[in-house]
């Protein structure tokens, strides 16, 4: 009964309190509706912008530059960045409409695949700080996650050495094989002003020395990678540049970040801290007796008490016959408390530096300089460089994957040799090996079969005849290429041969000028060498190796001529042996009758086969 009473009373409080409650609802604003709102708001729709296939052959591609920045509004048919491919450089254009809004592949970053997120576009109307904020490469877009404390600082990338943020150069991507460079010569120091196309540095790639130009106006603030640093990835930061009017002594120095060269900058600075630390904390003990191997004891046990410069006759062996062991020697240290000795030797330069103000000061000659120790194992070790890595790589490959057949032929060139001479008395000073680069080129048209290139194990005709010419530089082999051989004369072809022979040794040939070739034609004849074989030069099929001129007695005419011998090397999988007999029978034709390389396209100069074999 109380029980049922106190309930009772309960009821009516709670009526008399309800009126007061929904007034209570209506004055203050519901906190759970407003909750529920925030996480079932609509996020901001992005347009991704991925890594497209701009070649048949492309599996990856490289940002030259950005031509638009975060935040600029983007039309249709805009372009919005250009793209090193396998082929060449390619402009990226879009399809829709928007602003761009983050970017998460910088320029000049290494290669990216194909699919792969590069950025993404806020939709007209849309807030692009919004979709930045929310927008990840390789994930869908997330709700905007809560905004920071306005007072709080923002984040940015770790950087040292001053206040003015600027723009990092890392080292570009010069080529497509290129993983790493050298910095061969910097045009720029330190302080001097920079406009756009201006060369900042030549950097010695995979295939030649390319000059790098600044893409912006600013000030060469500070020099990351000095003259002569090799072996610099692809992304690492090299300089650093400001705008005009900021205080480019005042930089900071990136220590993460900035496309990967953040690491390689902060290690040589770590490096320098440490040393002196590591210098003052270790205590370099001298050595007044040299250390002699006791007899009767191992060569374990000899090591440890050279390190510790622990003399023989102080340690009380504990082995056979009292023989000294290796746990006596710890047992030693330990007791003693002893530490490794440091042995400071001083640098060769360092020494002689410090020798020549001592003989100075006591005014007697210093003594000569002892000659220079001769390698004990017989041999120097010589690092190879970076060209000739790649030049081993892919002659490795060509020689591993193509499996190379060979067809040789034997041309007399007394009639070339005295067409020279009439070229030569006219002013046009040609080579024998011109004359080879034309014949090849219009065999080339007699047999295009041959002028093909090997793409993912397909084939890939060529239209255009670019012959590549092997040239022996300082650095290694290199192949210029000839440009629509087919349709120039001797004398240009002999004039561009010259040409870019010569920039080839200076290591200045630009990009186009030694990739792309269709046929390549390497040429030891000027060597005294009389016949030879050569490797594929990948992704070509075949090559053709020129021997020089020799003096034989022609056994139909008992008459002294002058031959030459030629060996194809050609990719069997694609090119059989039938196919380059006619090659090289329509080469030795045009070569033993010159006059018919003007004459145009001579059905008669390819053998009929079907001929052939009735005969």
């Amino acid at each position: 009964l109380d029980s049922l009473l106190q309930e009772s009373r309960m009821l009516r409080a709670c009526q008399r309190w309800q009126p007061c409650v929904r007034q209570a609802t209506r004055c203050v604003p519901p906190v759970v509706s407003t909750t529920a709102c925030m996480h079932t708001s609509p996020v901001a729709s992005a347009i991704q912008l991925k890594m497209p296939s701009l070649s048949p052959t492309m599996e990856e591609g490289t940002i030259v530059k950005w031509l638009k920045k975060e935040g600029e509004p983007v039309e249709a048919g805009d372009v919005v960045c250009d793209i090193q491919t396998d082929k060449a450089v390619v402009s990226m254009e879009v399809d829709d409409e928007g602003v761009l809004a983050k970017i998460f592949i910088q320029a000049d970053s290494g290669a990216t695949k194909v699919g792969e997120l590069i950025a993404v576009m806020a939709e007209d109307g849309e807030d692009w700080k919004s979709v930045a904020a929310s927008s990840a490469p390789g994930a869908a877009p997330a709700p905007a996650p809560p905004q920071p404390d306005a007072s709080a600082p923002p984040t940015e990338a770790a950087s040292a050495g001053g206040s003015v943020q600027g723009v990092v150069i890392n080292m570009p991507s010069l080529s497509p094989t290129m993983t790493e460079g050298t910095i061969v010569k910097w045009y720029k120091k330190e302080g001097e002003k920079l406009e756009a196309g201006d060369l900042l540095c030549d950097i010695q790639t995979d295939k030649a020395v390319v000059s790098m130009e600044a893409d912006d106006d600013g000030v060469l603030a500070k020099i990351l990678m000095q003259e002569g640093s090799s072996g610099v990835q692809v992304g690492i930061a090299i300089a650093v540049m400001v705008e005009e009017g900021e205080d480019w002594k005042d930089v900071a120095i990136p220590v993460s970040g900035g496309g990967g060269g953040g690491d390689a900058v902060a290690a040589p600075a770590a490096a320098e801290a440490g040393a002196p630390a590591a210098a003052a904390g270790t205590v370099s003990v001298s050595s007044d007796h040299p250390f002699v191997h006791p007899s009767m004891v191992g060569p374990a046990t000899a090591l440890l008490m050279s390190q510790y410069n622990i003399q023989p006759d102080n340690i009380s062996g504990s082995g056979p016959k009292g023989n000294i062991v290796k746990a006596d020697v710890k047992k030693y240290i330990k007791e003693h408390n002893l530490s490794a000795v440091v042995h400071d030797v001083p640098l060769p330069e360092k020494k002689a530096a410090a020798t020549a103000p001592a003989a100075a000061t006591t005014g007697k000659p210093a003594a000569a300089a002892p000659a220079p120790a001769k390698p004990r194992t017989g041999y120097t070790d010589i690092e190879l460089t970076s060209m000739r890595k790649v030049i081993a790589k892919r002659l490795t490959e060509s020689k591993q994957m193509a499996p190379h057949g060979y067809s040789s032929a034997t041309a007399c060139i007394d009639n070339v040799s005295r067409l020279r001479q009439d070229y030569i008395k006219s002013g046009f000073k040609v080579s024998i090996n011109d004359f080879v680069i034309k014949a090849v080129a219009t065999a080339l048209q007699y047999v295009p079969q041959l002028n093909i290139n090997i793409v993912n194990e397909e084939v890939v005709p060529m239209s255009n005849i670019d012959i590549s010419v092997a040239v022996a530089t300082d650095v290694g082999l290199i192949t210029p290429i000839v440009k629509d051989a087919a349709a120039k004369p001797v004398q240009q072809i002999s004039a561009d041969v010259k040409e870019l022979a010569g920039r080839a040794r200076e290591n200045k040939l630009k990009l186009d000028e030694f990739q792309g070739g269709t046929f390549t034609i390497s040429n030891l004849g000027m060597f005294g060498i009389t016949e030879f074989t050569a490797i594929i030069n990948s992704p070509q099929a075949a090559i053709l190796a020129v021997g020089g001129g020799r003096q034989i007695i022609n056994p139909d005419t008992m008459k002294a001529e002058t031959v030459m011998t030629s060996t194809l090397s050609f990719d069997r999988r694609y090119i059989d042996e039938a196919l380059a007999a006619d090659f090289m029978t329509v080469f030795r034709t045009l070569m033993e009758r010159p006059e018919l390389l003007g004459t145009g396209y001579l059905p008669s100069i390819r053998t009929d086969r079907s001929a052939a074999q009735l005969q």
